[in-house]
């Protein structure tokens, strides 16, 4: 059965604005881990965690999160 997976952009924007994963979690109030998982799409975030995120990337959360069919 095939699905969809939630994807991110938060690597590349974070290299946009030169941010670090410790940044970014503290920007957001989240662990550095957090973003770790949130990056390699093993995390799926809380709403408020998704908005946050695209808040301080001043960027639609769904340019930042968007889905991707598995095979």
């Amino acid at each position: 059965m095939s699905g969809k997976s939630m994807k991110t952009w938060i690597k590349e924007l974070r290299a946009r604005e030169n941010l670090t994963q410790k940044e970014l979690a503290d920007k957001v109030g989240v662990r550095r881990e957090t973003i770790v998982f949130l990056e390699k799409g093993k995390y799926n975030p809380s709403l408020k965690l998704a908005y946050n995120i695209a808040k301080v990337f001043k960027t639609p959360i769904e340019e930042v999160f968007f889905f991707e069919q598995d095979d």
